[in-house]
């Protein structure tokens, strides 16, 4: 498989746009009310930027500038606590209520934090430190509060893509059940399985290992099949995995995220499955497109559409089922585009919404 470098890092990607990221990852917006968005402060955004629904479709409020860049953050279905990464060198995760009054910061223990997972009973956090390759696991009290600092996981491991896989650069994190955690990491070329024991204790070892060079990115679950779908950001695609009792994942079939005949430079990013387990959406940036792909009752998927993103660079998106649409964060455009979810699951044609300079997250 050729695997097409593009020129730009993570942290390029971020301070360079103007010269021009059971399972949380699946941002499945349950209810009507209002949204928050994320940008980067040094593509013009102002941080974390609340979103309202009025006559006039999604619009954005008034910022919070408790975070400079807002890279991703999830929220507790059992606490309403909200925990927002602040993706920078010495990198940080703060604690807010669901109005978003800030209770307490605490780091990361690394460098660039850009995904965050809650395990089932809303009592662990686990955060990946993107350019330092590594996680940060945090224990949270009854209230959803941090209890203590944080312990760190350290990746190894790199790859041939000597400009974006010199060492580890964890991407992503989703727990299974309350005592293992799953990381992905882009710089190895590996799913890690932690087992977390009493006392702290953590045994790390691989669950999969990608293709050389492939660059994973970021892992979602099925909700229903022992079935995961892994994305690669460098090779551009997407792997469906069975999940073995033991923690690994086993390798069923490899698909392309882009179209046939399509040659230019692109860099898959995010994934996630509908409710009813029957559609899969990956965001092309570069291509600027949403990949739809169906999904058969044994797990394997089936390509459909690649629906154009309203705008460059579709970092992130949300699915709002009830309401019949998707959100794209087109992270170098600066807009939030709508589109509609079709009865078949397909995407019909953005609209280019809000404008928001440097948006890359989105959440309910």
């Amino acid at each position: 498989m050729t695997i097409p470098a593009l020129p730009l890092t993570r942290r390029a990607l971020v301070g360079a746009a103007v010269a021009l990221g059971a399972c949380p990852t699946a941002l499945l917006a349950r209810t009507t009310g209002g949204l928050i968005a994320g940008t980067y402060a040094s593509e013009g955004g102002p941080g974390l930027v609340p979103l309202a629904h009025g006559a006039q479709g999604w619009q954005a409020g008034t910022p919070v500038a408790t975070i400079r860049n807002a890279s991703f953050g999830v929220r507790s279905a059992t606490t309403g606590m909200r925990y927002l990464l602040d993706e920078q060198t010495q990198g940080s995760v703060g604690v807010y209520t669901a109005g978003l009054a800030k209770l307490g910061n605490a780091s990361t223990l690394g460098a660039d934090p850009c995904h965050a997972a809650l395990s089932a009973d809303a009592r662990r956090l686990a955060v990946a430190n993107y350019s330092s390759g590594s996680v940060a696991l945090f224990d949270l009290d009854r209230t959803g509060r941090l209890a203590g600092e944080a312990r760190r996981i350290q990746h190894e491991g790199s790859g041939p893509n000597r400009e974006r896989q010199a060492g580890p650069h964890a991407h992503w994190v989703g727990f299974a059940g309350t005592d293992q955690l799953h990381s992905v990491d882009l710089g190895a070329d590996t799913v890690f399985l932690h087992r977390l024991g009493a006392g702290g204790a953590v045994d790390t070892s691989i669950a999969y290992r990608t293709e050389s060079g492939a660059g994973p990115r970021h892992l979602a679950r099925h909700p229903k099949l022992p079935i995961a779908y892994l994305v690669t950001e460098l090779a551009n695609t997407v792997t469906v995995l069975r999940a073995l009792p033991d923690g690994r994942f086993a390798a069923l079939a490899t698909l392309s995220t882009l179209p046939n005949g399509f040659t230019g430079a692109s860099a898959a990013a995010h994934i996630a499955v509908n409710a009813a387990g029957t559609r899969l959406y990956i965001s092309n940036r570069g291509h600027d497109s949403i990949a739809v792909f169906a999904i058969q009752r044994d797990g394997g998927l089936t390509p459909l559409q690649h629906a154009g993103s309203g705008g460059h660079w579709p970092r992130l998106f949300l699915l709002r089922e009830g309401d019949g649409e998707m959100l794209v964060a087109n992270e170098r455009s600066g807009n939030i585009a709508r589109m509609a979810i079709g009865a078949d699951g397909r995407l019909g044609t953005a609209a280019k919404g809000v404008a928001l300079p440097g948006v890359v997250f989105l959440s309910a």
